[in-house]
């Protein structure tokens, strides 16, 4: 089964936007058709991101009930390793470890320009729109 490690935007705004691209990708995620890898450094980042302000026009009782499942669901990595390759946005290298350390075969992000063009080691790292792309021909749809 493919191993995916998500960016915050794409959960931000698969919540933000029903029936979007990033909405389907967190429904192939619940609905078990691909396996997120997390990070305890990443899930703090979820929930920090959708407590603030902006976000609490949001059902915060779906979020916690859908933050739950998605810890209940995903494949857990503690990196072992600390890398330094985004210097526009550091914060963004724990997205890069959890992949690294999962052996994730992409990782899904919103802000591609700040990661490094197309692959890290193994992983490959598309937009959502790209990432559902490929999953079509994954498919054979």
């Amino acid at each position: 089964m493919l191993k995916v490690v998500i960016d915050t935007n794409v959960l931000v705004s698969a919540l933000l936007k029903p029936d979007s691209v990033p909405e389907l990708i967190l429904s192939l995620i619940l609905e078990g058709e691909i396996v997120l890898c997390l990070s305890e450094p990443i899930a703090a980042e979820y929930e920090e991101v959708l407590k603030r302000e902006k976000f609490k026009k949001l059902n915060q009782r779906k979020v916690r009930e859908l933050l739950s499942r998605l810890r209940s669901l995903a494949q857990w990595v503690a990196p072992k390793i600390h890398l330094q390759v985004i210097s526009a946005d550091p914060e963004d290298n724990k997205f890069l470890e959890c992949a690294d350390e999962a052996g994730a075969d992409f990782l899904v992000t919103g802000n591609v320009k700040h990661f490094p063009p197309e692959k890290f080691k193994e992983t490959i790292i598309l937009n959502p729109a790209q990432f559902l792309s490929v999953m079509a021909k994954m498919l054979d749809l």
